[in-house]
């Protein structure tokens, strides 16, 4: 029985691109994504909020708390932590962001 062929990493951005601690969004095949970085780590979420399914950020690529620890909802305040997705203040607590498969490799964030 034949199998399709596993989809190919793509390149989303250089880790360098992104301030440390920091975060970006970006769009892939029409999915808007957010990137965010934590020392030499980088993980990539789907930009919607668990509670409201609306995009997290009211300024672009600012996703981050004030301390750039927690990925914080611009619209009512939820924070989650960054390298799980998981929501740990706000009407959302418990639940979590839609993680992607993703790797840093020569410097690149790739997802997977």
């Amino acid at each position: 029985m034949p199998t399709s062929p596993k989809p190919q990493p793509v390149a989303l951005c250089r880790l360098d691109d992104l301030a440390d601690p920091g975060s970006r969004g970006v769009v892939h095949a029409g999915e808007s994504l957010l990137v965010v970085r934590q020392g030499a780590n980088a993980q990539v979420f789907v930009n919607r909020c668990p509670h409201r399914g609306i995009p997290l950020e009211w300024v672009p690529d600012q996703f981050l708390d004030s301390s750039g620890r927690l990925i914080q909802c611009a619209t009512h305040g939820a924070l989650f932590l960054p390298d799980t997705g998981e929501c740990v203040s706000g009407p959302c607590a418990g639940q979590h962001l839609i993680r992607r498969d993703s790797h840093v490799k020569d410097g690149l964030l790739w997802l997977d």
